[in-house]
């Protein structure tokens, strides 16, 4: 993740400036605080969530760079995996010792085993490695809220299934390890986006029949790519999130361009005799309505056998 550069008081004051003047600075938006006497210069609007994680967690690193590694959502954020679900609001480090754990003043500092292959540094930082982080994760956040940290570090290839045993194995006995083989038997790769594994974890609560992932329909002269898809139910699933339309989008491309596309697209896949059944983020926390509407669109496709 590219974030601005973190610069902290103390190099200010050393090269000159006062804190009159830094808080002038911070008060025109020439300066923008993002921890106790640390700062990114010019920075615009604000940076979402994830940025700032980074920033103050570079900030942490700083500072106490000796005292363990970045960990937990701390090394996802790094790492750019999903941290959809998770809180940003402290800083993780793990220490390298089984014992002394705490939380307090924005950092929770965890204690746990740490092999050397278990250590990368990532801008100048260090962190757990991929696979550790999703473990890690995995043993701590919400079923739902791990699996898509595990599904975007298989997506972006940061991990493999062989990688994710080992380092689930390395941490037999630990808390939380139940679960993070359960997270590790539900991850998937195929998934795009946090809202496409919340969907997939929605529809097997459900007990809706697995669906094909990234399912590939073969149209005239083209192919289409579909989020989820029942081919023997004759039936397309798509999650229409902002971050999908925003991978669709070309330079230069007015976003309206693309859900004209994306309305003719679903048009031609009527035409090749499947049912379309859509859902926004809004409906994933009442999927129920979703599951209704893509039962009747199984039974409208029966009655056409």
């Amino acid at each position: 993740m590219d974030s601005p550069q973190i610069i902290l008081r103390r190099q200010l004051i050393a090269a000159g400036w006062t804190d009159h003047e830094l808080r002038r600075r911070e008060r025109i938006g020439e300066l923008l605080r993002v921890g106790r006497g640390a700062y990114v210069e010019a920075p615009g609007n604000r940076p979402r969530f994830e940025a700032l994680h980074a920033l103050l967690a570079g900030v942490h690193e700083e500072r106490h760079a000796g005292d363990g590694v970045l960990s937990h959502v701390s090394a996802a954020v790094l790492h750019g995996m999903s941290t959809w679900g998770q809180r940003l609001d402290r800083v993780h480090r793990t220490r390298d010792r089984r014992t002394g754990g705490r939380v307090g003043g924005g950092v929770h500092l965890h204690a746990a085993p740490l092999a050397p292959h278990e250590v990368v540094e990532h801008a100048g930082v260090l962190v757990t490695a991929p696979a550790r982080t999703v473990v890690d994760v995995a043993r701590t956040a919400d079923l739902d809220a791990a699996v898509a940290t595990a599904d975007s570090a298989l997506h972006k290839h940061l991990v493999d299934r062989d990688g994710l045993a080992r380092a689930v194995a390395r941490c037999a006995g630990w808390p939380g390890v139940p679960q993070a083989r359960r997270v590790l038997a539900l991850a998937d790769g195929r998934s795009h986006s946090a809202g496409e594994t919340r969907s997939r974890l929605a529809m097997q609560r459900a007990g809706l029949p697995p669906p094909v992932l990234q399912w590939k329909v073969q149209g005239v002269g083209r192919t289409f790519e579909v989020d989820f898809g029942w081919p023997e139910q004759a039936t397309v699933g798509e999650f229409d999130g902002l971050a999908k339309y925003g991978r669709l989008l070309k330079p230069g491309q007015d976003p309206a361009e693309v859900v004209v596309q994306e309305k003719l697209r679903e048009d031609e896949l009527r035409d090749l005799g499947l049912r379309v059944v859509r859902w926004t983020w809004d409906e994933l926390d009442r999927f129920d309505v979703v599951v209704e509407r893509i039962l009747r669109a199984f039974a409208a496709s029966e009655q056409r056998r």
